[in-house]
């Protein structure tokens, strides 16, 4: 009988240290558990670094709650018998898993060879988890899986992370979180000489690997990269900004392969963007020259490039977008300051020689294809050194404010500029806490992290400038510096990628809304478009932007966090192209995909701009503005989105005869750039 159990028992044990492979993982809960011998099958594919091993012990775990999950063996017991430990974690089904995250020398105990990873799980799914034997002395240890509450909602205006590692994102640069499948979730996009590596975010949590082989890349993305769909095929491509020139990787019709395109004039690349220069529907590119006059490259409306240098007599007709010879030119930033539809360049100077080459500047877009130097009359031309600009409306009045961030303390400390609505800013700093804040970065970027509706920012001091709502900012530490920012667990919150730690943002009571655009006229992405928000707190405005703070490419959906706030009574999209659509008391906590023209809408808020009549009409349309105001031109589009008229305005009348019967919407523009729009039918 003695013997009977003793076998038993033996049996059992074997069971527990030597599960040979994947179908056969016993399943654990929360708690310490015990690893004997390593003997089973080992993981074809290695999640963890430093390569293969020959042998795995298994075990799977399902959790009831979604929330966050610790492995680790940095245990005092392992550190005292020396143990070196190495650990993999997997999505999926046997037959087909995905790395989730792993471990090899993340502990800190004893010899520092023990594991340690922290990570997001969804509930009722199930996760894998492989010890192997890669080290000598990677047998008979303890590991410990203990439960986190990422997801549980903290207080109301709570800002706080949890780190959690992801080994897999490896890339020589790991600088950009933005959508590349297509499902409009964010993923964690790498590139390395002959690699594009995407980590798909998916609908039930965790991220799938994607790998593209692409030919040696002539220059890097050394200093920033910026991610759009420039050639309107439904894949978003990639632009590295080297320090010798411009190289793009343009996506191949089908999403498969991506295709290297490299210009051979030098650009000391700092800054890069996707940016509509001339409003065409189609999106350009440009790079700030640090050493010489900026260059863009205007694409032909095939997905074609064509180089221009600013004030270089090689290219006649060159746009005046910081032109002086000794270059200076680090962060760029496209918005739109003065709300008249298009979008105008700040540049932030970092250095450039003496005299007018340090002082930032910016570019108004007059939207006929130039653009004036406005630095004075605005009241940003100043010589504070400063790589990157935080531009968002912090005091929600309707128009873009700035906070131009100090990377050194040399030529001064950092400003906070009020956009007064008539071109020109005033310096707010004083009492603002910018004005207490000593620490400098190269990096400023602004988004709503703890949604509660006003725009934080985040730059040097591993803190988060958190915006009070009354022109004031107060420091809240984070434990980490700028990096890209998305929201890479689909809960509404921005998050940070830092290389292969992902900055989980634990959230906190206060609602939100995200939209993802999909333009028809206008550039796929809604690069440029205004997006606006209506509730009992006011308005909110967001820009959508291809490239922002100085070198990371984030998002390109609009977050807008509402506090407390429980409705948004209306979210109106304005389009580059001039389409807007506007959605009534959308679901809140929730994504609001909106494709160009889908409602053809017109803002209440515009209703008084201009009138047209009759409506319906036949032969003509007579169009009424305020006294103030003069209407210089139309353009009408049909229910498609499609431009099917643009006319100059004869005697406050446009002939619409021609036109086939249906509904339309036609957006004009007045004397100082302004677009308003309405609907109108077509008898």
């Amino acid at each position: 009988m003695k013997k009977t159990l003793l076998l038993l028992i033996l049996c059992f044990q074997y069971s527990l240290w030597s599960q040979s492979n994947c179908a056969e993982a016993i399943a654990i809960e929360p708690g310490n558990h015990t690893v004997g011998t390593i003997s089973g099958t080992p993981p074809t594919t290695f999640c963890a670094p430093n390569g293969s091993a020959t042998s795995a012990v298994w075990y799977r775990y399902t959790p009831t709650t979604s929330s966050t999950v610790t492995i680790t063996t940095d245990l005092q017991e392992n550190a005292s018998n020396s143990r070196d430990t190495r650990f993999h974690v997997y999505t999926g089904n046997c037959e087909n898993l995905t790395c989730l995250t792993g471990d090899d020398d993340g502990g800190v105990l004893g010899n520092g060879f023990l594991s340690i990873a922290t990570f997001l799980v969804t509930a009722n799914t199930t996760y894998y988890i492989a010890f192997d034997n890669r080290w000598q002395n990677s047998s008979n240890f303890v590991f410990q899986l203990t439960l986190g509450q990422v997801q549980d909602p903290g207080p109301t205006g709570n800002l706080s992370f949890t780190n959690v590692a992801l080994p897999t994102v490896n890339s020589q640069y790991n600088i950009a979180v933005v959508d590349m499948n297509g499902d409009y979730l964010d993923d964690i996009l790498g590139v390395s000489s002959t690699n594009i590596k995407v980590h798909t975010q998916t609908s039930t949590g965790g991220f799938d690997v994607l790998n593209f082989t692409t030919s040696s890349a002539v220059n890097m993305p050394t200093w920033s990269m910026a991610v759009a769909d420039y050639n309107k095929d439904g894949h978003n491509d990639l632009m590295y900004g080297g320090g010798s020139g411009v190289t793009f990787m343009k996506s191949s019709a089908d999403g498969s392969a991506y295709i290297q395109e490299t210009f051979d004039q030098y650009v000391f690349c700092q800054r890069t963007n996707f940016v509509d220069l001339n409003n065409d529907g189609n999106l350009d590119a440009f790079s700030c020259h640090d050493v010489q006059p900026n260059v863009y490259f205007l694409n032909n409306g095939s997905g074609q490039f064509a180089f221009f240098q600013s004030n270089n007599p090689l290219y006649p007709g060159a746009m005046a977008l910081g032109i002086h010879p000794n270059g200076g030119n680090y962060g760029s930033i496209w918005i739109d300051y003065d709300n008249d539809g298009d979008q105008d360049l700040f540049i932030a100077k970092c250095r450039g020689g003496s005299g007018t080459a340090k002082f930032n500047e910016l570019h108004r877009n007059n939207g006929n294809g130039t653009f004036t130097d406005v630095s004075v009359a605005a009241g940003l031309y100043d010589p504070l050194q400063t790589w990157s600009s935080a531009w968002a409306d912090f005091d929600n009045d309707g128009d873009m404010d700035v906070i131009v961030g100090a990377s050194s303390t040399s030529d001064g400390s950092h400003k906070y500029m009020r956009n007064n609505g008539d071109g020109t800013f005033t310096d707010i700093t004083t009492g603002s806490g910018w004005d207490t804040n000593t620490s400098t970065n190269i990096e400023h970027i602004a988004y709503d992290f703890d949604n509660d509706g006003f725009v934080d920012v985040m730059g040097g001091g591993s803190k988060i400038m958190k915006n009070n709502g009354d022109g004031t900012f107060t420091a809240v530490p984070v434990g980490f510096s700028v990096a890209a920012v998305g929201d890479l667990n689909n809960d509404g919150f921005l998050d940070f990628q830092t290389g292969a730690t992902l900055r989980i943002n634990n959230g906190n009571s206060n609602n939100w809304i995200k939209l993802s655009l999909q333009g028809i006229q206008s550039n796929r992405n809604g690069i440029g478009a205004r997006v606006e928000i209506y509730g009992s707190w006011g308005k909110q405005i967001r820009d959508v932007r291809s490239g922002e703070g100085f070198k990371f490419m984030s998002s390109l959906n609009v977050h807008f966090g509402i506090g407390e706030a429980t409705q948004i009574t209306q979210v109106i999209v304005r389009w580059p192209s001039g389409i807007v659509d506007v959605f009534e008391n959308p679901t809140i906590n929730q994504r609001l995909h909106v494709v160009e023209g889908v409602t053809l809408g017109t803002p209440t808020v515009n209703a008084e701009a201009f009138q047209i009549y009759p409506n319906p009409a036949s032969h003509s349309l007579q169009i009424k503005a305020p006294a103030s105001k003069s209407i210089v031109s139309v353009v009408i589009y049909d229910a498609l989105g499609k431009r099917v008229l643009t006319a100059p305005v004869v005697n406050d009348s446009i002939v619409i005869q021609h036109l086939t019967q249906g509904a339309y919407i036609l957006v004009a523009k007045d004397q100082e750039g302004s677009i308003t729009s309405h609907k109108f039918i077509k008898n």
